[in-house]
């Protein structure tokens, strides 16, 4: 027999390392001699589009185009430091400190371009199209790539950015602080069908609504979003490294499953947008969180689909069985 079941799964998370842990992110901003903007900072690619949200970022602060962008971020004789790929933490921290960097890079581009254009203050200059122009009269206009070729060698036009996560750490005694800022949310909403002769658990349809501050690339978000359920599938009906006597038994892909294109779903995802006001450009880290409440989504629907409650992972049809036989002669 095939029973339906309906599941839900919310959860908070809260961004960067947390409990006072001094959480910092460094860029520098340079300009460089093509007149393209160089941003320097460790923010390390683990897949998660650490590098399109990073330039996406420059080009909002200097008005230019991606194209425009160079980022180094992998080489360590030529970036500062910003921490671990960790914690959902880059596009919040990482993010703060290049906008800052791109942000201190402008007031440089303003007071050189002052100079340049004979102006008596940096009053109403605008960036645009890698131009810096005087918003009331456009006539008064500098190229990027013009004040590169004037200001290079030891008078290079750079600037360094900084962002320190704000973070308390909880009272040892009472376990009350605020230990994270900002907190990211999310709530999944998945039907599975059981088969009671088998044990199998098929999903068939899913919902996932993801909190993102504002999201500063929709199609990277949804690709996040689709892995973490993926990885929270797997997790909470495949993969079992059976351990034994301190021996894993699962210790090859043949033996270890994981989730396959075939086992997945088409997900409906919801991007939710409330900006928040810390963020670059309102914008929050959703790496971790969208695991989440994935697998607790599922056993919530098997267990309304056949009424047993599964609480050791995964829920393999061995164990569904299992349970099943247990609860029916009780």
């Amino acid at each position: 027999m095939k029973k339906k079941g309906i599941g839900l799964g919310l959860s908070y998370y809260g961004i960067g390392y947390g409990n006072g842990f001094p959480d910092i992110s460094r860029s520098v901003v340079r300009l460089l001699p093509d007149g393209k903007i160089g941003i320097y900072s460790g923010v390390t690619e683990v897949g998660q589009g650490a590098k399109t949200a990073m330039i996406q970022i420059g080009a909002e602060t200097l008005k230019v185009n991606m194209e425009d962008i160079l980022l180094v971020n992998e080489d360590t004789s030529r970036m500062p430091d910003s921490g671990t790929a960790a914690a959902t933490r880059q596009t919040y921290n990482t993010g703060n400190a290049i906008k800052i960097g791109c942000e201190n890079l402008r007031e440089k581009l303003f007071e050189k371009a002052k100079v340049e254009l004979g102006l008596n203050s940096t009053a109403g200059l605008s960036l645009g199209n890698g131009e810096v122009f005087l918003s009331f009269f456009p006539q008064k206009r500098i190229s990027f790539k013009e004040l590169s070729e004037i200001y290079k060698d030891e008078n290079i036009i750079e600037a360094e950015g900084e962002f320190v996560g704000q973070t308390t750490e909880s009272d040892p005694e009472t376990g009350q602080g605020a230990p994270y800022w900002p907190y990211t949310f999310n709530a999944v909403a998945v039907e599975v069908e059981v088969d009671t002769n088998t044990g199998i658990v098929s999903l068939l349809r899913a919902s996932f609504a993801q909190d993102a501050g504002r999201a500063v690339n929709p199609n990277l978000l949804e690709g996040q979003m689709d892995g973490g359920f993926a990885m929270g599938l797997g997790y909470a009906l495949f993969e079992d490294i059976k351990l034994e006597n301190g021996v894993i038994k699962n210790n090859k892909f043949s033996k270890y499953l994981i989730p396959t294109a075939m086992d997945m779903i088409d997900v409906d995802k919801i991007i939710v947008e409330d900006p928040e006001g810390t963020s670059p450009y309102g914008a929050k880290g959703i790496g971790e969180p969208v695991l989440i409440p994935i697998a607790p989504a599922i056993l919530n629907a098997i267990y309304d689909a056949v009424g047993v409650r599964i609480t050791e992972l995964p829920a393999t049809p061995e164990k569904l069985m299992k349970a099943l036989r247990e609860d029916k002669e009780k």
